[in-house]
Parts: C-alpha cells; structure tokens; sequence
C-alpha cells in the first residue's frame, strides 16, 4: 500500500481546480476563468486498491493586495510544506514575457527536495506541435523531475500524471476511508457553489469582492434541504448589481447553484439568498477569520 500527501499549485487560471475535480472524478473545488478563484487549500483524496493520493488545492500564486491575499498565500506555503510530491500546473498558451513570473513563483515554492512534476495545462486549445517549443521553454525555467503535457477538462494524460505520482509515494496506510472524496464539511461546498455562480455571472470587480455565509442549513422530516445563505459584498452599488433589475441576477445566482447543491446533496433544495453590505471586508481579520468561516 502507498499514501502520500500531493500539492497542487501554481498561478492563477492554471486549471488547478480542474484538475482536481479530474482526479477525484467529483466536484469538490470551483471553477471559474477569474483569477483567485480558490481561497483556501482544499482536500481531495484519490483511492485505490493499492493507493491514497491525498490532494491539496491551492490558491493561485500572487501578490497579496489585502488581508485576503495574505491569508491566501499563508495557505500556499503551510499547503507546500511536509508533502512528497508538488504538482505545479501551467497553462501551455503562456507567453515568453511570463515565463520569469514563473521562475519566480517556483523559486519561492523551492523548500525541500521534495519532488516536483510540471503538468502543462490546456494542450486541448492549440495545435499540437505548438506544445513543443513550449516545453523547451518550460525545461530552462527549473529541474523538474517530470513534465506531464495534459488536459485537466478532457482528462488526456491525467492517468500518465497519476502514475508518476504513484511511484513517488511512500508505502503506508490509508489516511481516510475508501468513500471519503473531500474533507470539506458540507456548509463549505455549498456555499461554494454559491459563490461560483457570482463568479460566472458577474462582471469585473465585484466577484472578487464577494463572500458567502450559510446562515441555516436543515434537513427537513420530508428529505428536502432548506438553505438560508448571505451573499457579502464590499459596497452598496455592488449589492445592486449582484441583485440585478427585478432581483433577476440573484435569481439567476440561486437557481445555477441550486442545481449543483442538489447534485452534490443527492436530493432537493429550497435556498433562498440575501445581500448584505460589508464593506472592506476583505481587510478585515475579524471577518475572515469567524463571520464566513475561513480558516486561521
């Protein structure tokens, strides 16, 4: 038997959550084409008869603007740290002005000799002989143990990544049972999935400027989920946007995350959401630490 703990890193937009949602074969990080998207590690655990990889999902590697960003990057350097294998993933339509940023991302992440394999992201939207050259880039930047060209959203090469992991791992026991995919306690995921939606449909800076509470969340005598959530925003004209004409964005929010909630629940949802004014929260310790259930 092999276990062993795999962190998943990068900058942002690299598809990290993808590929974790790929490994695992569920959807337990959210996904979207706005950058920070992830906000603290996640947990994903990848069994087998012979095999626990234990996954950890990382916010993308930046420069911390607030209070937020800094926790962020905490969150990438204790993720970093007593694992056996680093992942670090790239998108492979990367340009050459952005191949130091990566050098640099990867210098600062160099702690140990724990291993560390490049998974070339996207190899799916471009021509395959583009990829190439853009390996050759990739080679001169670090001494990667291995470089796995992949797609995290049509699973090419995935099982080739899984299988150089393997033979990293140490021999030891299973960490969590056989049908455990995540550690993330249920209120998480679902306000996830919430804040996913304002993500996908929301515009320009105020997603960013998001944050989502589970207020109640019961299971009723009849096996129907009721889920009161807070959508926080930064500023009052925020708040209207995210509402929308006629409340039709909030709406439009709640029914797409009510579709997942109930996917991942297995069953059916009443979720009714509210907006509240926060502002400057994300500069606000006090906020992330206990008010919407951010790690310390």
């Amino acid at each position: 038997m092999k276990s062993g703990f795999v962190a998943i890193t990068g900058r942002p937009n690299a598809g990290k959550s993808t590929l974790l949602n790929k490994i695992i074969g569920e959807k337990v990080a959210i996904v979207s084409n706005k950058p920070q998207t992830t906000r603290t590690k996640i947990l994903g655990i990848h069994t087998e008869e012979d095999c626990q990889i234990v996954l950890i999902d990382t916010p993308g590697i930046h420069k911390p603007h607030n209070k937020l960003g800094e926790r962020m990057e905490k969150y990438i350097y204790t993720a970093t740290q007593d694992i056996d294998v680093l992942v670090y993933v790239i998108d492979c339509n990367i340009y050459d002005n952005e191949l130091e940023k990566e050098r640099q991302a990867l210098k600062g992440l160099k702690a140990n000799n724990t291993p560390v394999i490049l998974a070339v992201n996207k190899i799916d939207t471009v021509p395959r002989l583009n990829v190439l050259p853009v390996l050759d880039k990739l080679k001169e930047i670090y001494d990667f143990s291995h470089i796995v060209p992949l797609s995290a959203k049509s699973g090419e090469n995935v099982d080739e990544l899984l299988g150089i992991i393997r033979d990293y791992l140490p021999e030891g026991p299973k960490f969590f049972p056989d049908d455990l995919v995540t550690d993330q306690p249920e209120r998480q995921i679902v306000a996830e999935y919430i804040r996913e939606k304002t993500l996908r449909l929301l515009n320009k800076e105020v997603p960013h400027g998001v944050a989502v509470e589970i207020e109640k969340m019961t299971l009723k005598k009849n096996g129907k989920y009721e889920i009161l959530a807070a959508i926080y925003c930064e500023k009052q004209s925020h708040k209207g946007i995210i509402i929308g004409k006629g409340g039709e964005k909030l709406k439009q929010i709640g029914s797409q995350a009510r579709q997942d909630i109930e996917r991942f629940l297995g069953t059916n949802v009443y979720l009714e959401l509210w907006v509240r004014v926060k502002e400057d929260w994300r500069n606000r310790e006090s906020f992330i630490n206990h008010d919407i259930g951010f790690e310390k």
